[in-house]
């Protein structure tokens, strides 16, 4: 007669094994070469890393925090920081039409007239 481990058993097993992955982390990586006639016309690289929240704050992955689709705070600075590139933009327009005003207006230097010396003659 054989013997079938119960099913809470297995299901333990298994968060134990997610807990540890989660825990400690798991990378995938892996390429793909698409070749024909040896010739290489294309890579793909894979690289997957599964772990928590913490572990990977813990080795420097939070991509999640300055997404704007992810993040509500980075939303805010995305457009904050559309609206100051567009307010410099339309500044750096102004400051050139004015150099360009004060160009135009400024008088022109004038060339320095020659003197004539007078003769000893008259």
């Amino acid at each position: 007669m054989t013997s079938i481990e119960p099913s809470y058993r297995r299901s333990s097993g298994l968060v134990d094994v997610l807990d540890r992955v989660l825990d400690k982390g798991l990378v995938i990586a892996g390429d793909i070469r698409i070749s024909l006639a040896e010739v290489e016309l294309i890579t793909i690289r894979i690289r997957l890393l599964v772990c928590s929240i913490d572990k990977a704050e813990q080795i420097g992955l939070d991509w999640w925090r300055q997404d704007p689709n992810l993040s509500v705070s980075a939303r805010r600075l995305t457009v904050e920081n559309d609206l100051l590139r567009e307010q410099v933009q339309a500044l750096e327009e102004r400051v050139a039409a004015l150099a360009l005003e004060t160009e135009r207006r400024a008088p022109r230097a004038r060339a320095p007239r020659s003197e004539k010396k007078l003769s000893p003659r008259g």
